[in-house]
């Protein structure tokens, strides 16, 4: 992974990166020490220049599923990773949507309710700077006093980025060819687990109103379009562990369009084939070499006779 991201600021130059999730294995399980040597590892294998801007979004591997989250757990990979559970941030007049999707189970708890209260926030900010009143309606006067407290935000749509899928009951309606291996594309997605809760998708799309969602978590790739309107791409695993083609999105973004692209990284049998050949020609110019010293020192042997 370090050589395939190392590579890909090399040849693509990014303005900003963005991962979204799963930074670490066993953040669930890890103690304090454990987790640092592992955001320490993920900081080496992910540096990168101070000009580009580097984000992160929580997975589930960092913290634990909804139900082994903990206030501890969270904390010490906002510390780690300068991130927050709901925020947004601005790039060149386009506006990005960051959501922990572990705190959208619905039930009420400290964790989602904090995060109830913070999208709210959000979505009243970019209602104000799109419609100039916080509840989104052009046609209403009522509360517009409340977007004076708020800091404007660019007028085009944001777009989401999470670590879990927008629901979808399964992948039969995704395409891309990274996608779900057939057996696999008509198996129900658990609510919660493998994707957002229907009711937690719906809170988002009409509070947020996003041109684009970029995902995670279930290592295939996915594109889908969600009520017709909103695209949302699910992108694979960077991992050779996870997948044997790894890859990685490609964007460029204006606050009137949207490109994008997939990276595919090298299978590893490739990279294996690569090195065995370099180690083999490696071999035969050294044989070559001592070779030629050999034949060199007969002959001159020769030649004293």
């Amino acid at each position: 992974m370090e050589r395939g991201f190392q590579t890909s600021l090399t040849l693509f130059s990014p303005e900003a990166v963005f991962v979204l999730g799963d930074l670490t294995d066993e953040g669930q399980w890890a103690s304090d020490m454990e987790f640092e040597a592992t955001a320490k590892r993920f900081r080496k294998m992910f540096h990168h220049s101070p000009d580009v801007y580097f984000k992160v979004v929580v997975g589930n591997h960092d913290v634990g599923f909804h139900d082994f989250m903990s206030k501890r757990k969270l904390e010490r990979f906002s510390d780690a990773f300068n991130s927050s559970g709901v925020e947004v941030v601005t790039l060149k007049n386009n506006s990005f949507v960051l959501v922990n999707s572990m705190a959208f189970h619905g039930d009420g708890c400290s964790f989602c309710s904090s995060a109830q209260t913070k999208l709210r926030g959000v979505s009243e900010r970019l209602n104000c700077s799109r419609f100039g009143h916080q509840g989104g309606d052009k046609q209403k006067e009522k509360g517009k006093s409340r977007c004076s407290h708020y800091r404007s935000l660019p007028a085009a749509p944001p777009i989401l980025l999470q670590h879990f899928p927008l629901y979808r009951p399964t992948d039969e309606m995704c395409s891309g060819i990274d996608g779900t291996p057939l057996d696999e594309k008509y198996i129900p997605h658990g609510q919660r687990r493998e994707v957002l809760s229907q009711k937690a998708t719906d809170k988002l799309l009409s509070w947020i109103h996003p041109r684009l969602v970029l995902s995670a978590h279930t290592h295939h790739g996915c594109y889908i379009v969600h009520q017709n309107v909103t695209p949302e791409i699910s992108v694979p695993s960077f991992s050779w562990r996870n997948r044997k083609n790894p890859s990685l999105i490609l964007a460029s973004i204006s606050p009137t369009s949207i490109a994008i692209n997939k990276c595919f990284l090298p299978e590893e049998y490739l990279i294996l084939i690569l090195y065995a050949a370099s180690g083999v020609t490696m071999a035969t110019y050294i044989l070559y070499y001592l070779v030629c010293i050999l034949c060199r020192h007969r002959w001159r042997h020769v030649k004293e006779l």
